[in-house]
């Protein structure tokens, strides 16, 4: 993947690994949950992390971003090891939650809008470039009409969705989603395949943890297990 250059960047192939994970252990409070996870993710890959539930599927993505703790081994994003904090805006993240709290007081462009702030200084405001992309990323997921709407009036799928276009707002590199139709109707279900097809196009690399691929299934181009061996493929499944 192309890093962006500077004094002491060099540029990378952009064929190259987004995330590399040499043997790496990750776990909490020192008690390891995965061990010695071998895994390469390529420039431009939607990769589906599958298997049962309480297999670690997402201990391994909160392990590569930084959330779970790693007692061993090495983790790289863009080449570099991870929680460097340079590359932070890279990456967008959708946690595994089926909606977000009735009482939290935002409307749906304020949660996209807050997807924005990595990219801001502190002395920054809102431009038209950052307008720009949270329009884009509401019409990303089918909410452009929804936009003044109160997040707790919109349905489960719905508010899914807007967390997911809160990760695109930041234009990441690398989409991480955790479970994202997990608890969705089948309409946002639907709509959140199309959107990762779109940005699979554009070149978007792409890891997502699923117990069942459902509509995914025609965008994921590779399947692998937790421990990061290569999992039985989902019906509908590229090829690699």
């Amino acid at each position: 993947m192309t890093q962006r250059s500077g004094p002491t960047t060099p540029p990378a192939d952009r064929a190259g690994a987004v995330v590399q994970l040499r043997g790496a252990s990750f776990g909490y409070a020192r008690q390891p949950v995965l061990t010695g996870v071998d895994l390469t993710v390529h420039h431009g890959e939607v990769l589906a992390v599958r298997g049962a539930n309480g297999t670690g599927k997402s201990t391994l993505v909160r392990g590569l971003l930084g959330l779970a703790e790693v007692l061993a081994g090495e983790v790289l994003l863009f080449g570099r090891p991870r929680g460097t904090g340079r590359d932070r805006h890279r990456v967008g993240y959708v946690p595994q939650r089926h909606t977000v709290a009735g009482t939290l007081p935002v409307t749906v462009r304020e949660l996209v809008s807050s997807g924005r702030l990595t990219r801001l200084r502190t002395w920054q405001s809102f431009g038209a470039a950052d307008r720009c992309a949270v329009d884009c990323a509401l019409e990303g997921v089918g909410l452009a009409g929804f936009d003044r709407r109160p997040l707790a009036e919109l349905s489960g799928g719905q508010q899914r969705r807007a967390l997911v276009a809160r990760a695109l707002a930041d234009d990441p590199e690398l989409l991480v989603l955790d479970e994202p139709t997990a608890g969705v109707d089948a309409a946002s279900q639907r709509v959140l395949a199309a959107t990762l097809a779109g940005l699979a196009a554009t070149g978007t690399t792409i890891v997502v943890v699923v117990h069942d691929p459902g509509p995914l299934a025609e965008v994921v181009t590779r399947t692998v297990s937790p421990s990061g061996t290569p999992a039985a493929p989902a019906a509908g499944a590229r090829a690699c």
